[in-house]
């Protein structure tokens, strides 16, 4: 029987079922309690929308620009560590579905498909996330690999100096590939449609790392590299280093205080990623809606904003809009799609995404993107920002995407 897909919860419901546990645990987690991983979604949730009537809601768009780039939906899919395990060549097909949707694709550092993998198979330019490593001459040789990728993009993510502990990923013995016990042999087995298409593909292991960092030649090399690869004395000053190297558009995640974000700015970044790393870092912290506004109002028009964490469905979407943010990341709703439909649920999933946005904006009277504002909210359960002032886009008119 044909699964009926209406929501993003369907595509996490089906991709349970197809992908293996540990798999489907790596993405399904937050670190310790999850408490700030549940917080992400229920506050965005807490927020009611001010519903209109009696206006014309004909003609209804969505397209906005990213970066300065045209885009069909205020949407970016997030950096995600071992796509291609969700599904074979997973980062290839996500890219394919994002550019086919008219939205950016980001390929996390710890990708399965590396850097040439999808450029070589994705027309549209890509942005990459980038860890800051010890190791300055492996970062260094994979700015330069992006760069010959024509990457649009540089995503560096600052919150993970140290990683949280996630405790499914520890009980199920998470590795890439999946270690030959008979715990994760019949775990395999009983998933033959992902093994199946898991034994076409060569790329099983992390092809940004695997064979260019120093020492690591293979997945066993590549964990006790990593263990000691994460900077802790990475700083402000570091980011300079980074630029300099780079020269296109540079993007800093995981700013979760007003005072980081001016930092970020005044540091040479082109936007902030308001974001707890989808709960996964910091368990306590608080959720990403609950502090972008005061983040936006903090920031001003220093530069371009987006949330990510907890984004599950177009009403989400215009709820992060309404509170500061010029567009959002989703991380998880792409990866339920991927798990259970592969391309097309990628593909689904944004789709599923639009209408949601559509109709929520028809509903509230709205018919731009750039309508979108505090006023479309009508409480605010955090005090701090009961009366946010509003932080007009910069972009008074939207561009056409291709």
């Amino acid at each position: 029987m044909k699964p009926i897909i209406t929501c993003v919860d369907d595509l996490q419901r089906l991709a349970r079922r197809r992908v293996p546990g540990l798999f489907y645990d790596y993405v399904d987690s937050g670190s310790w309690t999850e408490s700030t991983y549940r917080a992400n979604s229920r506050d965005l949730a807490r927020l009611h929308f001010r519903q209109r009537v009696g206006r014309n809601v004909d003609d209804i768009s969505t397209r906005t620009t990213i970066l300065g780039q045209p885009a069909k939906l205020p949407v970016v899919l997030a950096p995600a560590g071992l796509t291609g395990m969700i599904w074979p060549d997973g980062e290839i097909l996500a890219a394919r579905a994002a550019a086919a949707a008219g939205v950016p694709y980001t390929l996390s550092t710890v990708s399965i498909c590396s850097i040439e993998d999808v450029a070589a198979r994705v027309a549209q330019p890509f942005w990459l996330q980038l860890y800051m490593m010890k190791d300055r001459g492996f970062i260094a040789d994979l700015i330069t690999r992006a760069q010959a990728a024509q990457c649009s993009a540089l995503v560096l993510t600052l919150d993970l100096p140290i990683q949280g502990q996630r405790h499914k990923d520890i009980r199920n013995g998470l590795s890439v590939p999946p270690a030959l016990t008979i715990a994760g042999m019949l775990a395999m087995l009983a998933h033959p449609r992902w093994c199946a298409a898991m034994l076409k593909t060569p790329r099983r292991t992390f092809g940004n790392i695997v064979g260019h960092a120093q020492g690591v030649t293979d997945t066993l090399g590549f964990a006790e590299w990593v263990s000691r690869q994460f900077d802790r004395t990475f700083s402000w000053q570091d980011i300079d280093w980074v630029k300099q190297r780079w020269g296109g558009k540079l993007i800093i995640k995981g700013i979760m205080d007003g005072e980081d974000a001016r930092r970020a700015f005044g540091a040479g970044a082109d936007a902030i990623v308001v974001s707890n790393h989808g709960g996964r870092q910091l368990d306590g912290a608080p959720s990403t809606i609950s502090v972008l506004r005061a983040i936006a109002d903090s920031a001003g028009d220093a530069g371009e904003i987006i949330m990510d964490s907890g984004v599950r469905s177009g009403q989400d979407i215009l709820r992060a809009l309404a509170m500061g943010a010029d567009s959002v990341m989703i991380g998880r709703a792409f990866l339920y799609g991927l798990g259970a439909l592969g391309e097309p649920g990628v593909t689904l999933c944004l789709d599923i995404l639009r209408q949601e946005l559509e109709a929520t904006m028809a509903l509230c009277g709205t018919t731009a993107i750039d309508q979108l504002g505090p006023d479309t909210i009508v409480d605010y359960p955090w005090p701090a920002i009961a009366a946010p002032a509003f932080r007009p886009r910069s972009l008074q008119s939207i561009a056409e995407a291709p």
